[in-house]
């Protein structure tokens, strides 16, 4: 039987914590941030947690979840 192969385009897109979770990164913070105010792209920043549905999504493309 051969082995599921992670989906090498998610590799990248998304991290698990150490307690399981997965983090995203955030959207709108690649161009067009001149005309954006400061505290937008401050909060851009932080990486964020994906949320549960989509996360059981994820599992089938990520083969290190469980």
């Amino acid at each position: 039987m051969p082995k599921m192969k992670t989906h090498s385009s998610l590799k990248g897109r998304f991290k698990i914590t150490g307690t399981g979770k997965v983090t995203r990164y955030s959207s709108h913070k690649n161009h067009l941030l001149s005309h954006k105010s400061k505290r937008a792209k401050r909060n851009l920043k932080a990486d964020h947690l994906m949320a549960p549905g989509d996360v059981r999504r994820l599992a089938q493309g990520l083969k290190q979840l469980k």
